[in-house]
């Protein structure tokens, strides 16, 4: 089996004042997968990326890229991996063409005869060829965030780390991003995508960890975390009040109204029970059900806070 992309051990990160920003951090990416890397801003997501990538030390721990330790191996990993992390910062005075040709000619491993071809196919699958001629001051936010998609485009890449990688972009630009990782994915790159996002990480990820506080809260499969999530009981019912007051009397917890949708924590018992309940009681029940757990269910139900589901 081969070994897993990302693999860290103990990763910490502690600043002055003993304040951890990551503690102890055992995460484990297996090859050829999409990785959510999932957390609420402050959670510690950006500070473990900057240590895989060898921009900053750790305090403590370990961390290897591609089997290799990192920072030792920089100079190795690195060229097998693309990256955009804390947002691009172009040229401003340079088009978007111009950014992607410096960045590319400072890659010693790259080949000067194709660079051309590849920055305009790159330019191509982030949806910026109108653009190129554009100088980069120009660009909005979503535009420069596809310009430094772009630049991690400009060569195959084992791994892609990408840190927030739809900030900016319109819910078409989304769209297009969540299309193209499957799309790199598919083609063999392992990709890493660090998200606040509960929506961008279960509509494209395989695979996903959850931070909070700087601490890894679970990972494994996307739809094993998922289903790890007890779902709601779901009743639809033009009794809605009594509804309610049925189920509360059962013992059920969290009741919910929302027009005719009556929503619980889930029963121990039979559904079967909790239909016959509220049928005797005079309730018109329309549908009964329970819904599956979400991710957006699983963070909650490990960490007990909220979290931004914002698509």
């Amino acid at each position: 089996m081969e070994r897993a992309v990302i693999e860290t051990r103990g990763l910490t990160k502690r600043y002055r004042g003993g304040q951890r920003a990551v503690d102890r951090l055992d995460l484990s990416v297996p090859a050829g997968t999409v990785f959510g890397f999932l957390g609420p801003n402050g959670s510690g997501k950006t500070t473990t990326i900057r240590m895989l990538m060898g921009l900053i030390e750790p305090t403590e721990g370990s961390a290897h890229l591609l089997g290799l330790p990192m920072p030792r191996a920089a100079r190795t990993v690195l060229p097998q991996v693309g990256a955009l992390i804390e947002g691009p910062a172009p040229y401003g005075f340079l088009t978007g063409r111009d950014n992607l040709l410096r960045y590319d000619s400072v890659d010693p491993t790259a080949d000067p005869r194709t660079r051309r071809a590849r920055v305009a196919e790159a330019l191509d699958r982030v949806g910026l060829t109108a653009a190129a001629g554009k100088r980069a001051r120009a660009y909005s936010l979503g535009m420069k965030q596809r310009l430094g998609l772009a630049a991690t485009l400009l060569r195959p890449r084992r791994l892609l780390v990408l840190d927030e990688p739809t900030n900016g972009l319109d819910p078409q630009g989304m769209r297009e991003i969540r299309t193209l990782v499957r799309e790199l994915a598919a083609d063999g790159t392992t990709v890493f995508l660090s998200s606040h996002l509960l929506d961008e990480i279960e509509q494209v990820c395989t695979h996903a960890a959850v931070m909070a506080r700087g601490r890894l809260i679970t990972q494994g499969r996307v739809s094993e975390l998922a289903a790890s999530a007890r779902g709601r009981l779901l009743v639809t019912t033009p009794d809605p009040a009594d509804a309610a007051r049925v189920l509360k009397e059962r013992g059920l917890t969290d009741v919910t109204v929302d027009g005719d949708r009556v929503a619980a924590d889930p029963p121990a018992g039979e559904l079967a029970e909790v239909t016959a309940a509220l049928v005797a009681a005079g309730v018109r029940v329309r549908g009964l059900g329970v819904e599956r757990g979400s991710l957006e269910d699983a963070f909650v139900a490990l960490t007990g806070e909220g979290f931004d589901v914002a698509r």
